[in-house]
């Protein structure tokens, strides 16, 4: 077959612009992006060979290898792992699979850090940050054909039929000039031996004179005594297994009994940018007896802890266990609970003795971890342990032991706000009641909170209550002394007749107008009735096209706002009926707006707020 000419993605190209053109001074990550790559291909062999030992003839030795040519400036590292045909070349190397990358790489602009390169599964691209050209010779196991991918990285690549005596791959990169460091032999067993000591194979590296010498201990990093490995060889590991920068916290145990497994466990430090993505894969990987089973073991820790990155190597499962039966394992369901726990159990240690590390951890990933206090009851307890929270109460995250500890006399309920931010959510007018009582409130932001604390119910027999529900009462709240100022209001047969004429005008878009106990300053707010959605989940449905019609909410009115009183004071006065109908849709608009929403009718509310500044003006 002739060499075919194609063009790169659109998001490689894009990828490709930004290593040119980085500023990135420690370009010796293509090393170990490379060698990482060419581990993992002898871990993908490794695990095939299990139920396909026919694809090849021995069991190979595998091994990295890596060699220099200074005369030709090249820079060679080869594998006999599983290797790559035609379809594979085209679809691994021009294209980005990985979801929500493209969308990442918008945002780097075209200056970035790439140690993180790996992160996004596209690693394999560092390798033009130190190379003019980049060959790639393959041949997949169990195929005759070798395939020859080459490319200088400006935007179009070629293939076409190559010569391999052997399946794996060799990525031979033609060094720019400036580069000769990495024709170095002493240069790259440096560079291979700092951030690739934890591959669990050898690598090899060959100098200019033929002699081979093995730079790494080449044995499964976690299977060794935590005492015996240092913070870089952790950190290198995590950066090997798809973490960036440095691990938040590392967990390394190995468990005995009825089951025997290793586990080395990180938290990272920074939120990825796919945590979101309905696409994104687990990061755990899982061994059976030092083999490579399976990178995408979802069952190996729930959804909710899928920003974990790491190992677990089982002793007792089958080498030749398949994916569909993992599924299903009951050994692996053992080995999730206790990975879970042992989780959770140092989240809590972290979240009691270091609060403001925990802090950090909480901001990245603390609405993922919400996310199983509706999915999995089995461990909501020990999720609600170490949930925090903002409130109104200050600054700092709370517990909910800690906010339970500070209800005021007669509170029976957790009380919570929703809002799209912390300071739109500190703004409600339905807030201003418990503030000035000095009742804490949690500040509901992550759109998750409106799926888990419905599902949850109560914590220790208090149930958790919106402030934006009818029936927050918070006359039996607090002592005597506590209860706000009373400011002057109408007398109760004013203040029910113009509550009345709001209803009369309003009756066809609210469920009711009632008196509020729990506005000090403004006028008016607009409150879920008690056996209604809340306001902010309706709103999500609706705009996700799950729910038809917003239900009808109650207007509650501030009986001591002076707007009100005057207006109070009105009633039964000579052309009063107009000002208050035109008052009460004015206020029903104003709500609307402090919630968020749109004003269902913008010219007449317009024409109306005319009209009343213009009598205002007038008098």
């Amino acid at each position: 077959m002739a060499e075919e000419k194609l063009k790169f993605e659109t998001e490689v190209s894009r990828l490709l612009g930004i290593v040119a053109n980085s500023l990135y001074s420690r370009k010796e990550i293509f090393l170990r992006e490379l060698i990482s790559n060419a581990s993992d291909a002898c871990d993908r062999l490794r695990y095939e060979l299990l139920t396909a030992p026919e694809l090849v003839a021995d069991a190979p030795e595998f091994r990295v290898r890596i060699s220099v040519d200074k005369r030709k400036r090249i820079v060679e590292i080869d594998d006999n792992g599983i290797g790559m045909n035609r379809e594979a070349l085209i679809s691994d190397l021009g294209t980005i699979a990985r979801s929500g990358t493209s969308a990442y790489i918008e945002q780097l602009g075209d200056k970035a850090d790439l140690n993180a390169i790996g992160q996004f599964g596209v690693g394999f691209y560092s390798a033009f940050m130190v190379a003019s050209e980049v060959e790639v010779i393959s041949r997949r196991a169990g195929e005759g054909q070798a395939w020859r991918w080459v490319s200088d990285g400006t935007g179009e690549f070629a293939i076409g039929e190559g010569e391999r005596d052997v399946h794996g791959a060799t990525v031979r990169l033609k060094l720019r000039k400036g580069e000769d460091e990495f024709l170095d032999a002493s240069r790259l067993r440096h560079v291979a031996r700092t951030y690739s000591n934890h591959i669990a194979l050898p690598i090899v590296v060959v100098d200019e004179d033929g002699k081979e010498e093995t730079v790494n201990e080449a044995s499964a990093l976690w299977t060794r005594p935590r005492k015996e490995i240092t913070e870089d060889q952790y950190r290198e590991f995590f950066h090997h297994v798809g973490g960036f920068g440095d691990p938040w916290m590392t967990i390394h145990w190995k468990a005995e009994g009825a089951l025997e497994y290793s586990n080395l466990v990180f938290v990272p430090s920074n939120r990825p940018f796919d945590l979101f993505d309905p696409g994104r894969k687990h990061g755990m990987r899982l061994f059976v007896k030092r083999v490579f089973i399976s990178e995408e073991a979802e069952d190996l820790v729930p959804p909710w802890l899928r920003f974990l990155r790491g190992v677990v190597d089982s002793e007792d499962l089958p080498l030749n266990v398949s994916r569909e039966i993992l599924q299903n394992n009951p050994m692996l369901a053992r080995m999730r609970k206790a990975i879970v726990k042992r989780v959770l159990g140092e989240l809590g240690k972290k979240a009691s003795k270091k609060p403001d590390e925990f802090e950090t951890f909480w901001e990245n990933f603390g609405a993922v971890l919400k996310e199983g206090l509706y999915e999995d009851p089995e461990n909501r307890e020990a999720i609600l342990k170490v949930a925090r929270f903002h409130s109104t109460a200050g600054d700092e995250l709370t517990s909910l032991a800690d906010y339970a500890s500070r209800m005021k006399e007669g509170q029976e309920a957790i009380y919570y706000v929703s809002g799209e931010d912390r300071e739109k959510a500190r703004l409600s007018p339905q807030l201003e009641g418990f503030v000035a009582k000095g009742v804490e409130v949690l500040l509901a932001t992550d759109p998750v909170d409106e799926f888990w604390i419905p599902a949850v119910g109560e914590y220790e027999g208090k149930a958790f209550k919106s402030v934006t529900r009818g029936g927050a009462d918070l006359d039996g709240i607090g002592t005597a002394d506590e209860k706000p100022e009373e400011d002057e209001r109408p007398d109760d047969s004013k203040i029910n007749a113009l509550i009345a004429m709001f209803r009369l005008t309003l009756k066809d878009e609210v469920k009711d107008v009632r008196i509020s106990e729990r506005l000090t300053d403004s006028a008016v707010c607009l409150v879920s009735d008690e056996g209604d959605l809340d306001i902010r989940i309706e709103r999500m449905l609706k705009h996700s096209n799950q729910l038809g019609e917003i239900s009808k909410r109650i207007l509650e009115v501030n009986p001591r706002h002076a707007l009100v009183v005057s207006l109070a004071n009105s009633v039964g006065k000579d052309k009063a009926g107009q000002n208050v109908e035109d008052a009460a849709w004015l206020l029903l608009d104003q709500a609307h707006i402090i919630e968020g929403e749109q004003v269902p009718d913008p010219a007449a509310f317009s024409r109306r707020l005319n009209n009343a500044m213009s009598a205002g003006l007038a008098a």
